[in-house]
């Protein structure tokens, strides 16, 4: 039994006082009026409509229920307007996950979107896993991977990351800056754990490849955590280079063996599926898509500059 249809029909015909018409304003025959009625009535076990030849007329329980079936099928009618919108217009809550030391990237976007769409609510997760899209209930996961997810999901590319050595002025001077990989041997190396990559940090060029094994002086999960540790003099560390442009334009760190990139990866942008993608869900990528980007060149701008290099 269709329930909402039959409850849509018994409102038009208490509507236009007949089952003719209401058959003529639905476009059906009246038999199926008549038949809908009387599935509903079964449904309920209850009359709601005393029936003659001439006339129609509700019966106690049919004018108790009547009103309510009206509510039903208004907050059915708003529910569907709002569900067909939302693919135009980007408003409610959009759910957001990403990797923790993303979140000083991410936040300033998102409130820069916001001033566009301020009828989108931000729910921003940040940690250290990579979350399953469907069970933790996430719109989009920003994700960082060496190469295109392996995934049933929707997948964009925003832009590419890697990592720089970096230590504190107060270090270089009293253990120097290493002109080459090798240098390092010799230096105290500060482990920021990867759960994409394993202890050793992989330098390579023209010469080949050259492995530095950190010791376990200090070890921490947290970039943010690492770039203080790196300032307080600890010794050298392996950063993302997002976390470390405010450091090495305030002096507080300076970039080792500049014309090294290490543990290049992509940024993606990861969603269930393309079909009646949501607006919010839409704009936000199409946002990052330009955004993030001109975001990573402003950082490597200052990645480059020979200033802040030992």
């Amino acid at each position: 039994m269709d329930l909402f249809n039959s409850l849509k029909v018994f409102v038009r015909v208490v509507e236009g006082g007949s089952f003719t018409a209401a058959a003529s304003a639905l476009d059906i025959s009246t038999a199926q009026v008549s038949r809908l009625v009387s599935e509903l009535e079964q449904h309920l076990q209850a009359r709601l409509l005393q029936r003659t030849t001439r006339r129609i007329s509700l019966t106690d329980v049919g004018e108790r229920f009547l009103p309510r079936g009206r509510r039903i099928l208004e907050e059915m009618a708003g529910a569907t307007e709002e569900a067909r919108g939302a693919h135009l217009k980007p408003a409610g809550r959009l759910r957001v996950h990403t990797m923790t030391a993303l979140g000083t990237l991410i936040t300033p976007l998102i409130a820069r979107y916001c001033e566009q769409y301020p009828e989108v609510v931000f729910e921003l997760t940040l940690s250290q896993r990579h979350p399953d899209v469907l069970e933790d209930a996430q719109d989009i996961v920003i994700s960082i991977a060496p190469s295109l997810p392996d995934s049933q999901f929707v997948a964009h590319e925003l832009g590419q990351i890697y990592s720089v050595p970096c230590a504190s002025p107060a270090y270089v001077r009293a253990q120097g800056a290493p002109g080459q990989p090798a240098d390092l041997d010799r230096h105290r190396c500060l482990r920021l754990m990867d759960p994409l990559y394993g202890e050793d940090w992989l330098f390579t060029d023209a010469k080949g490849d050259y492995v530095i094994k950190p010791d376990k002086t200090f070890q921490c999960n947290v970039a943010d955590a690492m770039v203080g540790a790196s300032e307080a003099g600890m010794g050298v560390s392996l950063l993302p280079f997002y976390v470390t442009t405010r450091s090495l334009s305030e002096g507080t760190l300076l970039r080792l063996l500049g014309q090294y990139r290490l543990r290049e990866r992509s940024v993606f942008a990861i969603y269930p599926s393309r079909r009646f993608l949501d607006a919010k869900v839409r704009t936000w990528i199409e946002f990052l898509k330009v955004e993030l980007p001109k975001l990573f060149a402003e950082h490597e701008q200052i990645l480059q500059d020979s200033r802040y290099w030992a």
